[in-house]
């Protein structure tokens, strides 16, 4: 049990590393925020919601998974290298289809509900 509460306090500490110091993290942070009660005006079905919040939820955590490769990655070198650079792009790349498929999921929701 102790092991579980140095964990979630561990994830804290990484989740307010990256909101007061990756500008990506607060944006994501901030479109979670206003999910929060635009989603029940999309759809009130629970699987729904679950995804659209969910969806969310992922990219904040492909980009918190970015923002430590990325931070490892400078503590490694901050000269040009092909594969640190491979390895931010490949980081970049995830959270892209991340957003993909956030925009995905609240695409679908939202063009059943209004054009459904």
């Amino acid at each position: 049990m102790l092991r579980l509460v140095h964990a979630f306090f561990n994830s804290l500490s990484g989740l307010k590393f990256g909101l007061a110091r990756e500008a990506a993290l607060r944006e994501e942070m901030i479109l979670i925020l206003l999910s929060l009660p635009l989603a029940p005006l999309l759809t009130l079905d629970p699987w729904r919601l679950i995804a659209l919040w969910g969806s969310l939820l992922l990219v904040l955590a492909i980009e918190l998974l970015n923002t430590g490769i990325e931070k490892l990655a400078d503590r490694v070198t901050r000269d040009d290298d092909d594969l640190v650079k491979v390895a931010k792009d490949c980081g970049s790349a995830a959270v892209l289809m991340g957003l993909i498929i956030a925009a995905s999921v609240w695409g679908v929701v939202a063009w059943e509900r209004f054009a459904g």
